[in-house]
C-alpha cells in the first residue's frame, strides 16, 4: 500500500462517514456541515482521478455556492429552525437494511470480480487545456447553446417572481 491509496482511503472514509451523518443527523444544521465534508472529499477524489477541472468545479459551485445558499437558508429561515427533526427507528430500519443490504451485494461483487489491472499507463498532467480547447472548438456551439437555454430560464424565473409581486403593489396603490 502506497501514499496514493492511503490517501485515496482516507478521501473515500471523509465522504462516507460525513454523508452517513447528512442522512442520519437528526439536527438540519448539522446535517448541512456534515455535507460540506462530503462535497470536499469527493472534490480530493477528483484530484486524485487527475481531473483538477472537475474538483475546482466541486469546489467553487457546490461549497462555493449551493452549500453557502443551503445553509443560509436553513439558518435564517425561523420556522426550519424550529422544526424538530427527529426520526424514529422506524423510519431509520428500512433504510438501514437497504445499505446493508446494497453494502453486501457491492463488496460480494468486489471479491468475485477479476479486476485488470493496469500499470504504466499515464494520464494527462492537466484536464484544463484540453476542456478549454474543446469548449472553444468542437464543443462551441452546445456550450452557447446550453448558455442561451440558461439565461432564458432565468429570465422565466425573474417574470414569474415578478408577476406574484405585481398584483399585491397594484392593491396598496
Amino acid at each position: 500500500m502506497n501514499l496514493y491509496d492511503i490517501v485515496f482511503y482516507f478521501f473515500a472514509f471523509v465522504t462516507l462517514a460525513s454523508a452517513g451523518v447528512v442522512v442520519f443527523s437528526r439536527n438540519i444544521i448539522y446535517s448541512a456541515f456534515a455535507l460540506l465534508f462530503t462535497f470536499f472529499g469527493v472534490a480530493g477524489i477528483y484530484v486524485l482521478l487527475n481531473a483538477d477541472f472537475i474538483a475546482v468545479s466541486q469546489i467553487l459551485i457546490y461549497v462555493g455556492g449551493i452549500l453557502v445558499l443551503m445553509l443560509f437558508g436553513v439558518m435564517l429561515t425561523n420556522k426550519v429552525i424550529d422544526v424538530e427533526m427527529k426520526t424514529g427507528t422506524l423510519q431509520t430500519l428500512p433504510a438501514s437494511v437497504l445499505v446493508a443490504l446494497i453494502a453486501g451485494a457491492l463488496c460480494g461483487i468486489f471479491y468475485v470480480t477479476d479486476w485488470k489491472i493496469v500499470r504504466g499507463v499515464s494520464a494527462p498532467a492537466t484536464t484544463t487545456n484540453s476542456l478549454g480547447e474543446m469548449f472553444m472548438t468542437t464543443y462551441s456551439l452546445p456550450f452557447e447553446v446550453a448558455s442561451i437555454v440558461l439565461l432564458v430560464a432565468l429570465l422565466g424565473a425573474a417574470m414569474i417572481a415578478r408577476k406574484d409581486r405585481l398584483p399585491q403593489i397594484k392593491n396598496q396603490k
